[in-house]
């Protein structure tokens, strides 16, 4: 899963002016025919410039100036994008210092008030009707793309503020709380390497509160509404903020960066920084911490849903759902069609593990299949370390592969972490954080290492194809080293084609020489039946109102799937609705895509170039 979105919880220093792309509306009227003028001046306008003509005769005057040339529909775009880029980076700090962009790592947005969905939607109408006043008649190729993606990305923005998110702020896979612990901590995407970097910090995170205390307010008003989540999240939710409170500073992820400064920072600063970091850990940060969780677990659970868990159990829901589903698939397909979709895949790839089945030799039914891999000697990591060695010395040996598939590859490097403890439980398998536009850190795969007998070693192969290469690191890091593309293609970009993406990459194992040994080729073919079995159960979650226990007993019943896996993954749909829905719809798509390309090309198809 690509962290492609930071969850979304000010005006920078260096003033950035603000220029107003050319449109017929400012451009300036032809002047008005002068007025007729009397005989006598007419005569003696004629006669200075009979003269005129006598003299230039003699010495011609320069050539006029030419004026100047009129921009192009597709400059006039240019300008839009990156005027409409800087003034979003404006309105979401945060996501500028994911994508690399320093210039605004001491604000934070209260992105939970009703000011800020007011600055969204107003951006978003005026960029929208800049763009649609310019049109893209005059288009081709990568500017008519991007058009065509700033248009519908906007009209998408816009159709989804009419739906009250912002009722529901946080859970267990979207949580500010965490968010901001793993930022403070040095070991995500704010820097800490300067002075400056940590004074921008303190800065920051002195506005965590006012966020907090906004978020409650919604989710207040969301227990008025009828619009709370399913129970089971909010639970998980609180027992990983409870985690991050601590009575000591010291010994908070906050501290970290300020436990080992930089040589470069001078010991009266260091301790100038300590006083001053000790003082908003212990006088706001933890009591905001403390707030949040009081306000959960006193007030909020109780009144959260325990006999529904989707969005079609919700005012106006049936209605939210589908625009989830539009948004996450880009298609038109309604949850009914995806849903039988996914009942198709399953079929399709359980007739692929009995062909596995027949090779291993084993009797019996898919079940037997299941029971046989889960316990296959040597399927379960001894530890955390030999889980991480096992993924880097695949690394090791996919590498040299590459070249084979592919021609162009990052510049950027990536490293593989663990999943941090205090979120590891309720977190997914495993993602993706792309590297920054100024190169100062690598992406990070993020492998889950909690309860590893739900992980087994045969999901390696197919798993590091998905998440890194040449998965979600060639797709992100690629896209983002493209600089002649407008700045929101380079940093934004379409779930369904990054999930599927990763999908489709992980299809490539057997051309790129890996899934030899059948163990991990069913490993493969459970991660892709994993997702088809999503199609399933979102939409059974969210159109069809389903259970958790519903959803549970089919992933039981259909794959190899450990309760560990199973809960979260279903929690997970709860949480997120509609986003599962990409992986397949989108893998499905570039599969249709590349067939077409191999019936018009025949033997001039070239994978690399695909």
């Amino acid at each position: 899963m690509s962290q492609l979105f930071a969850p979304d919880p000010g005006m920078d220093r260096h003033t950035i002016p603000h220029t107003e792309p050319i449109t017929a509306s400012n451009t300036r009227p032809p002047s008005s025919p002068r007025r007729h003028e009397s005989e006598s001046a007419m005569i003696r306008r004629l006669a200075i410039a009979a003269l005129c003509c006598t003299l230039l005769a003699c010495d011609p005057a320069p050539a006029p100036e030419a004026a100047a040339p009129v921009p192009s529909s597709s400059e006039r775009l240019d300008a839009l994008y990156a005027d409409y880029w800087q003034r979003a980076l404006e309105l979401d700090p945060l996501r500028a210092t994911f994508i690399g962009d320093n210039r605004y790592n001491d604000r934070l947005a209260n992105s939970a008030s009703p000011e800020h969905r007011e600055q969204r939607r107003a951006l978003a109408e005026d960029a929208l009707a800049q763009a649609r006043a310019i049109g893209s008649a005059d288009l081709h190729g990568q500017a008519l793309i991007s058009y065509q993606v700033f248009e519908t990305q906007l009209a998408d923005e816009l159709e989804g503020l009419r739906f009250p998110d912002h009722l529901m702020p946080i859970n267990q896979f979207r949580n500010p709380a965490g968010q901001f612990a793993m930022l403070g901590s040095g070991t995500s995407a704010q820097p800490f390497r300067t002075l400056n970097d940590y004074d921008n910090w303190l800065a920051r995170a002195d506005a965590i509160p006012a966020l907090f205390d906004q978020m409650i307010a919604n989710m207040r008003e969301g227990m008025a509404a009828g619009i709370v989540p399913p129970r089971i999240l909010m639970e998980k939710t609180l027992g990983q903020i409870e985690a991050l409170i601590k009575d000591d500073p010291e010994q908070t992820l906050f501290w970290q960066p300020f436990g080992e400064f930089p040589e470069t920072i001078a010991e009266p600063d260091r301790e100038r920084l300590r006083t001053a970091m000790r003082s908003l850990i212990g006088e706001r940060l933890m009591p905001a911490y403390q707030r949040l969780a009081d306000f959960l677990r006193d007030d909020y659970i109780a009144a959260c849903r325990s006999d529904s868990y989707g969005l079609g159990a919700l005012p106006d829901g049936n209605a939210w759902y589908a625009y989830r589903v539009r948004q996450s698939t880009t298609t038109d397909l309604s949850p009914t069609q995806i849903h039988q979709i996914g009942l198709d895949e399953v079929a399709r790839i359980h007739g692929l593990m009995r062909e596995v089945q027949t090779e291993l030799g084993i009797e019996g039914d898919l079940k037997a299949l299941f029971e046989h891999m889960k316990s296959a000697p040597g399927m379960v990591f001894e530890s955390e370390q030999a889980m991480l060695d096992a993924y880097r010395a695949f690394r090791t040996d996919v590498e040299p592969r590459i070249d084979r598939l592919f021609d162009l590859k990052p510049k950027a490097d990536f490293e593989i972490r663990p999943v941090e403890a205090f979120r590891a439980a309720s977190a997914s398998g495993a993602s993706y954080q792309g590297p920054p536009m100024d190169g100062s850190r690598p992406g990070v795969f993020y492998l889950n290492t909690y309860d590893l007998p739900a992980r087994p070693r045969y999901g390696l192969e197919s798993l590091f194809l998905h998440e890194a290469i040449p998965g979600h690191h060639f797709h992100i890091a690629l896209q983002r080293e493209m600089t002649d593309l407008p700045a929101f293609r380079r940093f934004g970009g379409e779930t369904a084609f990054a999930e599927g993406w990763g999908l489709y990459a992980e299809s490539l194992g057997k051309e790129l020489g890996v899934y030899s040994d059948p163990a991990m080729y069913f490993g493969a073919l459970d991660a892709e039946l994993w997702r088809a079995i999503r199609l399933v159960v979102d939409t059974g979650i969210h159109a069809m109102g389903w259970s958790r226990q519903q959803v549970l007993d089919y992933m039981y019943a259909n794959s190899p799937a450990e309760p560990t896996r199973a809960i979260s993954e279903a929690e997970r749909f709860m949480a997120i609705p509609g986003q599962a829905l990409a992986y397949k719809i989108g893998e499905l798509k570039i599969r249709e895509l590349r067939a077409k390309a191999e019936q018009q090309l025949g033997p001039k198809f070239d994978i690399r170039e695909f």
